[in-house]
């Protein structure tokens, strides 16, 4: 069984930074053979309380690859390390 390969922005609706991150990280994400999950920061106290004006911001794992704007060379490094597994 392979592991999921996903990255999550943590976001906001009214954020246009978050808008244009998604935006540029999608095809990005599609090339690599990556999902995403996006987690909208307002709809939970707890992410609000941790991420609040740090997003977007986008992690693979527990790993921050990038903040504010999109840095296709860190996430395309981190994507990297997870090489696509061979069908048998």
């Amino acid at each position: 069984m392979s592991a999921v390969r996903e990255l999550v922005v943590m976001s906001r609706e009214w954020c246009h930074l978050c808008h244009d991150l998604l935006d540029e990280l999608g095809p990005l994400a599609t090339e690599l053979g990556w999902t995403l999950r996006v987690l909208d920061v307002d709809a939970d106290p707890e992410l609000e309380a941790r991420w609040n004006e740090l997003v977007p911001v986008v992690l693979g794992g527990d790993t921050e690859l990038c903040r504010y704007r999109l840095d296709a060379a860190a996430v395309r490094a981190y994507c990297r390390r997870f090489p696509l597994e061979s069908a048998p």
